[in-house]
């Protein structure tokens, strides 16, 4: 899961400087009062999870890490759905895996694509604190190639649900294939779905935004599935597969 533009903070200027992105709880957002209010009084925690949210926290690239709001909506539709298989498409230290494993039965299981052996190394004593390291399948190569793996073992239309937050170039690419492997009615995420415009030299450069843009203007008229963008974090998409005659 290596570090890019689109995990620092983006803040959309609307009206009078305000943002409809609040940013991470843990990053950008931790000062924001109505941030800190919906935390306060929404948040439940696994203890494993406060440990590895407090453990990434001494990382440098720290702000990559899923906002712990964030990925208690997430565990709280895999719960909707009764998901039981799941994708993450950029694991970083393992907090949304282990946070979706945990809303599974005990027969769940999360595939969590990462390039970093270090990062693994640093969520695997997590994995097995939380009694969920036998849920948790963590592939350390390119995550398409992953992706491509478990198609051609027939997965197909077997995934309930699908996360991506990785290199945002590739966004397109990890949807289409999530897109195949994601059944009927389930929920592919995308995360860091806030790109905006600037008007400055810089962003005509941004190449990850100009990607992020693409897609959600792609997203917008694709037919294949129903839509939310939400205003969590720094944006986060939930496409749900519709049923296609």
């Amino acid at each position: 899961h290596a570090p890019d533009l689109q995990d620092t903070i983006l803040v959309c200027s609307i009206g009078l400087g305000h943002s409809a992105f609040m940013g991470k709880s843990h990053s950008g957002g931790k000062d924001d009062p109505v941030l800190q209010y919906v935390v306060n009084n929404s948040l439940r925690e696994d203890p494993v999870l406060t440990k590895l949210r407090l453990k990434t926290l001494e990382d440098r690239w720290s702000r990559m890490m899923v906002a712990a709001e964030e990925a208690q909506l997430m565990a709280n539709l895999i719960r909707l759905i009764n998901g039981t298989k799941a994708i993450e498409i950029g694991m970083y230290t393992g907090y949304n895996a282990l946070s979706m494993a945990l809303a599974m039965p005990d027969n769940g299981r999360v595939v969590a694509c990462e390039i970093d052996q270090t990062y693994f190394d640093i969520a695997k004593p997590f994995f097995r604190e939380a009694g969920a390291e036998h849920k948790i399948e963590v592939r350390i190569q390119e995550a398409v190639k992953t992706l491509d793996e478990l198609l051609l073992a027939g997965e197909s239309g077997t995934y309930d649900f699908v996360f991506i937050d990785a290199d945002k170039i590739n966004y397109d690419t990890y949807y289409e294939k999530s897109l195949q492997l994601i059944r009927t009615k389930g929920i592919i995420a995308i995360d860091n779905v806030s790109a905006v415009e600037w008007e400055s030299p810089a962003a005509e450069d941004d190449v990850s935004s100009k990607a992020l843009d693409a897609l959600n203007k792609k997203l917008h008229k694709d037919e294949r599935i129903d839509l939310s963008m939400l205003t969590v974090a720094d944006g986060l998409t939930l496409a749900i597969k519709k049923h296609l005659q």
